[in-house]
């Protein structure tokens, strides 16, 4: 009968706009999953990325060297204060790197000395007797050691002192020579600097100045006219 096909078109507009609605719905719940799923491996991926780029650079960063002179056996009292300083490349772009530590030691610059040194040799260094060590004469102990690619230069020495300050205004110390009660203090200072066998020159061996394997010179000097007196030439 056409009345009862014509009530029924609007049942089956409703149930098509129905369904069309839920497939949209399952696709916005599907696109919002996904997205969830790809914002998760995102964060993971910079969470597993960043643990070991951060000890990375920090093992980039931290020289080396310096865990070693860490390692040296000494007791508290001769390391009171410690102050590193790096300078160079350290794959030796234009300059190779030096590695500077400066130590405070409460006791006199004799006995730290001495348990630098046992400590040095316990660590695997040996002593290096070599020219130009130290490079100028320096007051208080200088020495030299080597060890595998590394050269190292263990200066110690009494403190520069300073006298107190006097009515909160620096003291004037007498010059030229400042009087020995004015400046006395204890304890000692600690330098010590590490280098690359490679980029020490006195790892190479010295020019000599030795005449007799000189040879003559190749350039005498000339004191009188190089051209002398010219012969005639025959005609």
């Amino acid at each position: 009968m056409p009345g009862a096909a014509t009530s029924e078109a609007p049942d089956d507009d409703v149930e098509a706009t129905g369904g069309g609605a839920r497939s949209e719905l399952r696709r916005k719940v599907r696109e919002q999953r996904r997205l969830r799923m790809v914002a998760l491996a995102v964060v993971t991926l910079v969470l597993l990325g960043a643990v070991p780029s951060y000890f990375g650079f920090r093992t980039l960063s931290r020289d080396p060297v310096f865990d070693t002179l860490d390692s040296l056996e000494v007791p508290g009292w001769a390391a009171v204060k410690t102050v590193d300083d790096v300078s160079g490349s350290r794959w030796c772009l234009l300059d190779c790197r030096l590695r500077e530590r400066t130590v405070t030691s409460d006791r006199a610059p004799q006995e730290t000395t001495q348990v630098y040194e046992d400590a040095l040799r316990r660590d695997g260094w040996t002593p290096w007797k070599v020219q130009r060590c130290p490079e100028q004469q320096e007051k208080g102990s200088y020495s030299c050691w080597r060890r595998d690619e590394l050269t190292l230069d263990l200066w110690v020495r009494e403190p520069t002192c300073v006298p107190p300050p006097v009515d909160g205004e620096p003291a004037i110390v007498p010059s030229p020579e400042p009087s020995a009660a004015a400046v006395a203090c204890s304890g000692s200072l600690v330098s010590v600097k590490v280098r690359n066998a490679i980029d020490d020159e006195r790892t190479r061996p010295q020019p000599t100045t030795d005449p007799s394997l000189t040879g003559e010179d190749p350039f005498p000097t000339i004191t009188e006219d190089p051209l002398g007196e010219l012969t005639p030439s025959p005609s």
